[in-house]
């Protein structure tokens, strides 16, 4: 027996996801520093991890930065680790 193919098409679903830009590159007044914990804390989840740039929008330059400064900020003791709830 042959098999015949469905006269309906699916389409595949578009999605449009707006450009991400990276905050410190559009605001050269916002500086990546370990004492700042109100900006770090915008790039770090409740559970302590790093987000990743492909999720925060920061280009590759000012994530390595980030990254410095908020391990930084954890040895310092401004940062905790891991997150104090269980």
């Amino acid at each position: 027996m042959k098999r015949t193919k469905s006269t309906g098409t699916k389409r595949k679903k578009t999605f449009y996801q707006k450009t991400k830009i990276c905050r410190f590159c559009a605001d050269s007044s916002a500086e990546i520093f370990y004492r700042d914990f109100n900006t770090l804390k915008h790039f770090v989840t409740d559970r302590g991890k790093i987000i990743p740039r492909r999720i925060s929008g920061n280009c590759a330059k000012h994530q390595r930065h980030l990254t410095r400064a908020i391990k930084r900020a954890r040895v310092v003791s401004i940062m905790p680790f891991v997150s104090s709830t269980q």
